[in-house]
């Protein structure tokens, strides 16, 4: 059912799309070995940009995901296609570590890379353990996002291992991709005095009060919007914004104003 009370919903539901710009911080690209993408190319990507009214897409392609040595060169090609959309993370493998060369992968193409990305439940690998520690001390000094893959409960990438980062790390633009899952509200309550943590969304709408959870705790200034493109659809993840208890102020700092200003302070 659409939101009667929100302005943003009502045009979302006459038009088909918002009247303001959304920017994406968290996808993925190219085929996957175990399921079946019908629109997963970089081309495909900016043509559901377009239909969206998605202004620039932040991702780590699957390829990347899943050889750490020749796979980035398909986000650098990505990118290179489409500059003033796409913007690529560099994988970290946990368990196949090479910070010298990946650091200066990314410190010599600030055109393609935002940051870095780590999973920790695929490696099975704590992020917070020091071996990343060059990473993040990269990333801290030249003011690149780290985009973390976050899920409740885990002993991987759970709260108490983003909140070990965060006090290591105080200037960190980290990003809680999935803002643990299931554990939002002590994520948020644990990370509310880290001003530089913020909470990106994939997932997390899908079940009723699980948004206002962060936006009561946090704000809604320190929400990104993110989809998992090509796993969940972008006029999806819009639509469960537009349906959450929230006002279009909030709304709108989710989908972009939030963003613009992340991309501003981090010079992307």
């Amino acid at each position: 059912m659409i939101n009667k009370n929100s302005e943003l919903a009502q045009v979302f539901w006459r038009d088909g799309r918002l009247p303001c710009p959304i920017l994406d911080f968290h996808a993925h690209m190219d085929e996957h070995a175990e399921i079946y993408f019908p629109f997963s190319s970089a081309d495909d990507m900016v043509i559901d940009m377009d239909r969206n009214g998605v202004k620039r897409l932040f991702f780590c392609g699957h390829f990347a995901l899943n050889d750490p040595l020749y796979g980035e060169q398909y986000n650098v090609s990505a990118v290179r296609k489409y500059p003033d959309r796409l913007k690529a993370y560099h994988i970290i493998h946990s368990r196949h570590l090479d910070p010298e060369r990946e650091i200066r992968e990314v410190d010599e193409a600030p055109d393609v890379y935002a940051g870095f990305k780590l999973l920790g439940d695929y490696n099975r690998f704590p992020v917070s353990d020091p071996v990343h520690d060059p990473y993040y001390d990269y990333l801290e000094r030249t003011h690149k996002l780290l985009l973390l893959h976050t899920w409740g409960g885990s002993a991987y990438d759970g709260v108490e291992n983003v909140l070990a980062i965060a006090r290591r790390f105080p200037r960190l633009h980290i990003i809680c991709g999935h803002s643990f899952f299931g554990t939002q509200k002590e994520g948020a309550e644990a990370l509310k005095p880290f001003e530089n943590v913020y909470f990106e969304l994939t997932a997390i709408p899908i079940v009723r009060g699980y948004l206002e959870d962060i936006v009561d705790i946090l704000g809604s200034e320190r929400v990104l919007f993110g989809t998992d493109l090509p796993w969940f659809s972008t006029m999806h993840g819009a639509g469960m914004v537009l349906g959450a208890q929230i006002t279009d102020r909030d709304r709108e700092n989710i989908f972009y104003r939030n963003g613009e200003r992340l991309i501003a302070e981090c010079g992307l």
